[in-house]
């Protein structure tokens, strides 16, 4: 007998793997978009047949869809949260859908008797207020959101997870939990709309960047994710569970020397010096996005995949071949120009 599972936020980049990885591994497939009119688009890039993916309407903010969507679910992959590439003016709008978001999902999944729920968490819920420096981090690590680097994005992943295992933990009787918590994804993009990790790729290809910043981030692949999520639904005796997704942290520098070796032609515009701490901080006075980041300035946040890689038997591909998979995708995009 299949199995039906709902994967929120289906026109994300994570999602859209989720789902063709389990419509391959003959899943049903339920997924929520904010408007029906992205069908069209979507259904040829994800596959499936009417009957094996269907959309539906459903938004954080609202009920509306959510009965509908989860109706005949037994396993939910909640990926969706709010994005934003540009630091919002108010940090509650990130916040609040993202937290009352998987709220709502949780109630609706537990009123429809879903015996699994996945949330989409982040390194971000994990890695941040820990102090400047080289830190190594494990799922037992909590990000400390009243720290002066939690900035709206982290805050929104932390507060979320959160509110999500205090839920389960009152309300959540019968229905089993467990997060996934990735760090920076890339991989190759199936169209022009990418989230802040790919535009780390495009900024670096594009020559948009002088030099390379004293930043650096974990790297996972989106293929990669999709398949720890799929085992993450599947293997029996995961509940309260939290994984970390994540190869090695490499820092911008790592990741422009790769390209340049990988792709020497492709990549003749990605720069081969690094930027000085002090031009990135002159530049976090005019720009909001540089601003976010500076104090992450020379800092390694280590986040380790061990539990993931014995618990599940998940393995990683090697982190070059995500970052040119990424790079040769946004140039067949047109997203790119060499």
């Amino acid at each position: 007998m299949s199995k039906t599972v709902l994967v929120s936020g289906g026109s994300g980049y994570i999602a859209g793997f989720i789902i063709q990885q389990l419509l391959a591994e003959g899943w049903t497939v339920h997924t929520t978009v904010r408007s029906l009119k992205r069908e069209a688009e979507l259904r040829p890039l994800l596959g499936g047949t009417p009957e094996t993916l269907k959309f539906f309407a459903a938004d954080l903010t609202t009920d509306a869809g959510w009965a509908e969507a989860m109706d005949g679910c037994s396993h939910v992959a909640h990926v969706a949260s709010p994005l934003s590439n540009i630091p919002p003016r108010n940090e509650d709008d990130l916040i609040i859908p993202a937290r009352e978001g998987v709220l709502r999902a949780l109630r609706f999944a537990k009123a429809a008797g879903v015996t699994r729920f996945v949330q989409t968490s982040s390194v971000a819920a994990i890695a941040y207020g820990h102090g400047k420096g080289t830190h190594h981090f494990t799922e037992a690590d909590w990000t400390n959101v009243e720290s002066k680097d939690a900035y709206a994005y982290v805050k929104s992943k932390t507060i979320a997870e959160r509110a999500a295992r205090d839920w389960m933990a009152t309300d959540g009787s019968g229905m089993e939990f467990l997060s996934i918590n990735p760090a920076a994804v890339l991989g190759p993009v199936w169209s022009k709309d990418f989230s802040a990790s790919i535009e780390i790729i495009n900024q670096l290809m594009s020559g948009a960047l002088p030099g390379c910043p004293d930043l650096g981030f974990g790297i996972v692949d989106v293929r990669d994710l999709a398949d720890l999520h799929v085992r993450a639904l599947t293997e029996p005796g995961l509940d309260g569970e939290r994984f970390i997704a994540s190869g090695p942290f490499l820092k911008m520098k790592d990741v422009a020397a790769i390209l340049r070796a990988k792709m020497p032609l492709e990549a003749r515009k990605v720069p081969t010096r690094g930027l000085p701490d002090w031009l990135v901080r002159l530049g976090a006075k005019f720009n909001p996005v540089v601003k976010q980041v500076v104090g992450e300035l020379g800092n390694v946040r280590d986040a380790s995949a061990a539990h993931a890689l014995e618990r599940l038997g998940w393995k990683t591909r090697d982190p070059a071949d995500s970052i040119v998979d990424c790079a040769k995708s946004l140039i067949q995009q047109g997203v790119v120009k060499v």
